[in-house]
């Protein structure tokens, strides 16, 4: 398979992933421009590989790690109250349920939304995430529970969902999808 094939097909769903460990799409479109460029210079021995796309994942992780630990060093500045709302008004229950996740995923830390996203997200193993970010397999454990009791407090807070539903349980298990176009 030829890079641009690859990068054809596949860069919808690393977008959504990156999407995910990021919260904010510019910045996911950023690290999937990372990975595909750091991808693209060692593509002949990926291609090699068992599984380009894992590797290319991997690559996407590890970017997203990069990227905490830049703003590790350079914290972000929290916006003045006043310009805090919703990015983007829509009229589908969809793009607002999708919405809410997202910004219950951005109230994360870092590391808790990069392992809730692979694991949750991308079906990954404990053993498989912590080979994706670097790091040991009870840590992939503790950041899991962690972010899990956090988006569990978030859903059972009495807000009502942007949809009109009120907040609780998820309305149905599985994947949500996040459209690479929105």
């Amino acid at each position: 398979m030829s890079f641009e094939d690859f990068a054809r097909a596949r860069s919808g769903s690393l977008l959504r992933t990156a999407l995910l460990l990021t919260g904010q799409r510019a910045e996911a479109e950023d690290l999937v421009q990372i990975a595909l460029e750091r991808a693209y210079r060692h593509w002949p021995r990926i291609c090699r590989s068992e599984g380009p796309e894992r590797y290319v994942r991997k690559i996407l992780a590890r970017a997203s790690a990069e990227r905490w630990r830049r703003l590790a060093r350079r914290p972000e500045r929290a916006m003045p109250a006043a310009e805090h709302g919703p990015v983007e008004q829509d009229r589908t229950n969809e793009i607002a349920d999708r919405d809410y996740l997202l910004r219950a995923l951005a109230a994360l830390p870092p590391r808790q939304r990069a392992v809730v996203v692979l694991r949750y997200f991308d079906d990954l193993s404990e053993a498989e995430t912590a080979q994706m970010l670097g790091c040991s397999l009870g840590t992939v454990k503790s950041q899991t529970a962690r972010g899990l009791a956090r988006l569990r407090v978030t859903a059972d807070s009495p807000t009502t969902l942007p949809s009109g539903r009120a907040a609780g349980r998820p309305q149905a298990a599985g994947r949500t999808e996040v459209a690479a176009d929105d």
